[in-house]
């Protein structure tokens, strides 16, 4: 879901991007006041998170693998169909909740207790209203999920009481700046994944249920850690109000969160809709070729969506109207996702060699991918302007018509064309929602697209530096 700082003061001395000797330094003026006071360094937060997140990608993409040379591209497509069954169940039940508590939060602390009480209340009672929808549609609209078996559905749903909890937690520690125990946590999830494959599928012989199985008991684990962690917290902090369940938070928290609901559905929807589309038309063999050219995608999504989370949360505290910190770390999101995208593309040869002859397309449909995913990436970043802002009612519609794009390009392409076809409503709809967002930005703000993309030389000279520095030191 997962900015560019301005050099407005360049007279002034600047302060270091990385808390090392080695580090980028950023104009003075680009730099809330509010950064050193409520919230830890910004880029040490990056730096922890993106490290965590490379730690997460050798989990995820070694699972993946695992899945895919033991039962094959139908095993695969299977659940990656459950995984985003159970994305999408989360994003549709959340009720925005992810983003409103995180804005609450971050706006004042001492709430922490009553929204994380109303947050467990929630989670259990919503979580299990989300479950039961869900096997209901196994049982009576199972050719939705194109031929999944619905004792996998039945399983897999049991987990999501416990996932809205992590969920939710996690966005409770990141508004307290508590990076580590959230990435942590977070690490946690592609870990066990990859254990339970070796255990089940390696060591074992076993089946996907018993796959789906040990990840359902590795959820509710990881949920109870989330519960212990946090009363750690709460017992720490001093200045808080009471940790009991508070109508009026929640009521205020579900209002503020349906004007996050409407993007998140709709970019959940067009980032996972389509797999199922594939899935649905085309079987199982397919999508699970795509849902490996997607998973990479995705994963090139990592550093913006690190970078806006953390983001997120300063922006809602210190209310900047030029957007100068969003657009600095702007500039360099866009920078390092053009050379990130370009060396993908040189490696996506080798996805044949990873994952198998059987899954040599998907070299095509992620090169049809990359243009998108880098336009989607730098849109996800600026983005958190408005999202710490107040969320102004042109995003939620510009997703809306991203959406429906996004739909009628799939229905139309995907029988014909199959995961290709995904590929390319894919691409097309993340540029779509690029400049919709960056427009409505220039509107805003005033910021020409060459201010808020393009890296300035002074920019570029001193990350340059930092990686030379970085590299040859000894």
């Amino acid at each position: 879901m997962p900015r560019t700082l301005a050099d407005r003061m360049s007279a002034l001395r600047g302060i270091p991007l990385l808390d090392n000797e080695n580090s980028v330094t950023l104009s003075a003026a680009a730099v809330p006041p509010v950064a050193s006071v409520a919230f830890g360094s910004f880029a040490s937060g990056v730096a922890l998170t993106i490290v965590t997140r490379l730690v997460m990608l050798l989990g995820t993409v070694g699972a993946s693998v695992i899945v895919a040379r033991w039962l094959g591209p139908e095993g695969l497509g299977s659940l990656a169909v459950l995984n985003t069954t159970i994305v999408l169940a989360l994003t549709l039940g959340s009720l925005g909740l992810t983003s409103s508590n995180t804005y609450f939060i971050s706006k004042d602390r001492r709430t922490v207790a009553p929204v994380w009480a109303n947050t467990i209340v929630f989670a259990l009672f919503g979580g299990t209203l989300v479950a039961m929808a869900v096997v209901a549609l196994a049982k009576f609209k199972p050719l939705l999920f194109g031929g999944v078996s619905p004792d996998l559905i039945v399983i897999a749903a049991v987990s999501l009481p416990f996932q809205f909890l992590l969920s939710l937690g996690l966005n409770v520690l990141l508004s307290m700046d508590r990076i580590r125990r959230m990435n942590l946590l977070d690490a946690m999830a592609p870990a066990l994944a990859l254990f339970n494959a070796i255990l089940v599928l390696v060591v074992f012989g076993s089946t996907l249920k018993v796959l789906v199985s040990f990840n359902t008991a590795a959820t509710v684990a990881l949920s109870a850690a989330m519960l212990w962690t946090v009363r750690r917290l709460l017992a720490r902090q001093k200045d808080r109000r009471p940790f009991r369940p508070n109508a009026e938070l929640f009521k205020a928290a579900i209002g503020y969160g349906l004007r996050f609901f409407i993007p998140l559905i709709a970019a959940t929807l067009i980032f996972r809709f389509d797999l199922l589309i594939v899935n649905h038309f085309r079987g199982a063999a397919e999508a699970g070729v795509y849902a490996v050219a997607s998973q990479v995608g995705n994963l090139l999504t990592m550093l913006p969506g690190v970078i806006a989370m953390l983001l997120f949360p300063r922006v809602a505290s210190y209310q900047d109207p030029r957007a100068e910190f969003a657009i600095q770390v702007t500039r360099h999101v866009s920078f390092v996702m053009l050379i990130m995208c370009g060396v993908v593309a040189a490696g996506s040869f080798l996805l044949p060699l990873i994952y198998g002859a059987r899954f040599a397309d998907a070299t095509i449909q992620l090169l049809i991918l990359l243009p998108g995913i880098c336009l989607i990436g730098i849109e996800s970043v600026l983005v958190q302007h408005f999202t710490g802002t107040g969320l102004p009612l042109a995003i939620p519609l510009f997703w809306l018509v991203t959406l429906a794009v996004s739909m009628g390009l799939n229905l139309a392409l995907v029988p014909v064309f199959g995961a290709r076809g995904a590929a390319i409503t894919s691409t097309l709809s993340y540029a779509s929602i690029f400049v919709l967002v960056t427009i409505y930005f220039r509107m805003k703000t005033g910021h020409r697209p060459i201010d808020i993309f393009l890296l300035r030389r002074d920019e570029l000279h001193d990350l340059l530096a930092t990686f030379h520095r970085v590299i040859f030191s000894k």
